[in-house]
Order: structure tokens, then C-alpha cells, then sequence
């Protein structure tokens, strides 16, 4: 005999709700944003309409969700997901992994990885080594940029700005908790905060940019720009949640030292 075990969806009025709350919003204020009425809105989060798809993702739109929490929410609704996923090695994603490939091939000799929703670093360009060099074993077995950046047995000690660099990393990460409401991304936040080390929020290079001061293991100091880009207009969920960080030379002595 097989049994089987259905994977409970939160109601679609309990999860919009939770969202609309997140943003700070009343169901008014959430109405008029996605011209609709206060009532046929009320109605909908109480489940005595059932809403369509365009009003899901308008709703989606309005309060700012990510696409895998409009998939979650037309799912909720009894509706089927806007976005695919797909592993980035599927034959389907072939043009994003090749372009990825051009992006990571372009940014040589200067450092440039390929980062995963939760950090994981799934793709990286030779000029990453510089990154890596002096890391411990165990936080390159399962790389993940935040870990290596902060963790004392990753770059913290060679870090000259920690204080800036900390800052600017957990308050990125902390306003994707934020904006995706992942227990994963919570989780990582908690870790990454409870590593040793005080956060500086003073800006540098003018007030333009935050650059990462790395020391190597040889004692040369390399002076950085981070560069993020990513997949705007993405229809499958790897690809929306990767995100592309070249490394770029903030000083000439940087650019000359890896040319």
C-alpha cells in the first residue's frame, strides 16, 4: 500500500496578509495602490472570493514580492506558478550559462563569482583565486561568499576595512531577509552577525563607494570595487536569484598588481 502526503499551502487571505503586514500596509492603503476596491480586497483575504490570476499578481506587484513568493502566492490561491525553476544545468538554461561564462571570462585577471540566493557560490572566474587564497578547507568545501568574507578562518583577518566591509555585507543581507522573508537567508543572518567583529558604517573614497581592502596572504594590499549584475528580466527562478560580483581595481597599484 503507498501512502501519500499532501504539502499544505497557507491560505491565500492568511499569506497575502502576512505579506501586506510586512509592507506596513492596510487593506486600504493596499486597495488604492492596486486600484481595487476596499471591500472586493477584504473579501479576498477573508477567502470569500476567490481572486484571479491578474489580481494575484497585481497584488504580488503592489507589495513587491519576489518571484518565488508569487509563486507561493498563486499556489496559495490554487493557481499554477508564473516561474519555472530549473538546475542552471538543465539544456533549457544553455544561454544562461553561457552568457554567465562570457560575463565571468570578461572581468579576467580581477575577481568575479556567481552567487545563489543563499550566497552559494556556484560559479567562479580565475581571477576569484585571489579570493579563495589562504580560505580554509571547510569553508571552501561548500563556498559561500558571506562565510569566506567574514568568518575568521576566511579573509576577516586580512580584511583592513572589516568594520566597513562587515557593515555593508550584513546590512545587504539583512534587507534581503527583508524583502524574501527566507527562513534560510534569517538563519545566515544570524550566523554571519554572531562572527567576531564590530561594524563601521563610515564611507570611503569620497562617500562614492565601500571598497574591500584585502591584504594577501603575501602581505600586498588590494584595493576593490564590488560590481553587482544580474538577470532583469528573468522568467525561471535560478536565473532571477543569481546574482554576478566582479571585484574591480580601485587603485592603479590593484589593477597593476593582477594585470
Amino acid at each position: 500500500m503507498t501512502v501519500t502526503a499532501d504539502v499544505q499551502q497557507p491560505a491565500f487571505g492568511a499569506l497575502m496578509k502576512q505579506w501586506r503586514r510586512r509592507r506596513r500596509l492596510s487593506q486600504l492603503d493596499l486597495a488604492v495602490a492596486a486600484d481595487v476596491s476596499a471591500r472586493h480586497l477584504s473579501f479576498i483575504e477573508t477567502g470569500r472570493s476567490a481572486p484571479s490570476r491578474a489580481m494575484v499578481l497585481r497584488l504580488a506587484t503592489v507589495l513587491e514580492m519576489p518571484p518565488r513568493e508569487q509563486n507561493r502566492l498563486l499556489l496559495a490561491a490554487g493557481l499554477a506558478p508564473e516561474y519555472a525553476e530549473r538546475s542552471l544545468d538543465d539544456p533549457d538554461m544553455s544561454a544562461v550559462r553561457d552568457g554567465i561564462d562570457r560575463v565571468l571570462h570578461a572581468y579576467n585577471p580581477f575577481p568575479c563569482v556567481v552567487v545563489d540566493r543563499h550566497w552559494r557560490i556556484v560559479r567562479a572566474n580565475d581571477g576569484a583565486g585571489v579570493l579563495m587564497d589562504g580560505v580554509a578547507a571547510e569553508l571552501l568545501a561548500e563556498p559561500n561568499a558571506l562565510r569566506i568574507a567574514l568568518h575568521p578562518a576566511g579573509l576577516a583577518p586580512r580584511i583592513r576595512n572589516l568594520g566597513q566591509w562587515r557593515h555593508h555585507l550584513i546590512d545587504r543581507l539583512r534587507r534581503e531577509v527583508s524583502v524574501s522573508d527566507s527562513v534560510e537567508l534569517s538563519a545566515l543572518l544570524d550566523e554571519i552577525d554572531s562572527y567576531p567583529g564590530e561594524s563601521e558604517s563610515t564611507p570611503d573614497l569620497g562617500g562614492v563607494a565601500v571598497p574591500l581592502e584585502l591584504f594577501t596572504p603575501d602581505g600586498r594590499l588590494l584595493r576593490f570595487l564590488s560590481m553587482v549584475t544580474t538577470f532583469g528580466t528573468a522568467r525561471d527562478l535560478t536565473a532571477a536569484e543569481l546574482s554576478i560580483e566582479a571585484f574591480l581595481p580601485a587603485d592603479a597599484a590593484t589593477a597593476a598588481a593582477l594585470g
